[in-house]
């Protein structure tokens, strides 16, 4: 398999010196690389990204070598806490670097060959696809939704990064280069926790609504294809939502919980279009 990865920050000098680098100030660095992408190819929400003037800029380049550093990146010295910021702005910034070196732009992420599987870092010497990074690492070595074996079998070396429990927040701070994901932030270990509740809140206010009088809610289809993580049975799904929705829809929801009639729960079509605007192709 792994011959077949698109390692994108691959290079004849990556890696060769068998030195290991302290992975907070790489952290720090790509931290503040991504916020500045952010700043000039992004919209201010976090949902666009103007990709042909980002592949085309100084600073497109200025990532591409912090990315280079990865390779001798040290991933035993980090915490959980600061191998979910960590991990959650890698995953973002290898799927805006692999968008941006697609050519041609495509018009959907969907019409690449099996991107998610494909793209990959070498990341302190070993090759995380953006699959491994999100099933392997961030959701606690758990199966891809269309998948019955966890990613990292048991002799695999990459087991070791895998976070102890699946936190279910993170669906909301992943960004999959499609016009329905969740906004592109950057994430610290200092704001992680914060930061994710903030996402969750925001996509759950913009995806999930509340026909009390049908007794129907409705989400995005990440709540279909990762219900387990959320909980053991639709109820506790819906249970985990009262947790991060506006009041009154919270209110809605909860009054429909309390009740002991049915709930039908249904999930709104997923916008595969690419994450990009009319700026991108100019």
């Amino acid at each position: 398999m792994s011959s077949k990865l698109h390692v994108l920050n691959s290079s004849e000098e990556a890696g060769r010196s068998g030195a290991r680098r302290p992975p907070g100030p790489l952290a720090l660095e790509l931290q503040k690389t991504m916020l500045r992408l952010k700043g000039q190819y992004m919209s201010e929400d976090g949902r666009e990204v103007h990709y042909h003037q980002l592949r085309s800029s100084g600073l497109f380049q200025d990532y591409e070598g912090v990315a280079r550093q990865l390779c001798d990146c040290d991933l035993t010295e980090l915490d959980d806490n600061e191998k979910k910021a960590f991990f959650v702005n890698v995953y973002n910034a290898l799927t805006v670097h692999g968008l941006a070196r697609a050519d041609p732009l495509p018009a959907s992420v969907l019409e690449l060959d099996r991107f998610w599987a494909l793209t990959a870092y070498n990341i302190g010497g070993h090759l995380f696809s953006l699959d491994d990074i999100e099933h392997g690492v961030l959701r606690g070595n758990r199966p891809h939704p269309m998948a019955d074996k966890p990613p990292f079998s048991e002799d695999d070396p990459r087991r070791q990064f895998a976070l102890k429990s699946c936190d279910a927040r993170i669906h909301f701070a992943l960004v999959c280069g499609a016009k329905s994901c969740p906004a592109i932030q950057v994430y610290s270990s200092s704001n992680i926790e914060q930061a994710l509740t903030t996402a969750a809140e925001s996509f759950c206010s913009q995806e999930v609504a509340v026909d009390e009088g049908r007794r129907t809610v409705t989400t995005s289809k990440i709540f279909h294809w990762y219900a387990s993580d959320f909980g053991s049975s639709e109820r506790q799904l819906l249970q985990w939502l009262c947790g991060y929705l506006p009041e009154e829809t919270r209110s809605q929801l909860e009054r429909l919980l309390d009740s002991a009639h049915p709930i039908t729960l249904t999930s709104r079509d997923y916008n595969w279009q690419l994450n990009s605007d009319s700026r991108s192709a100019l």
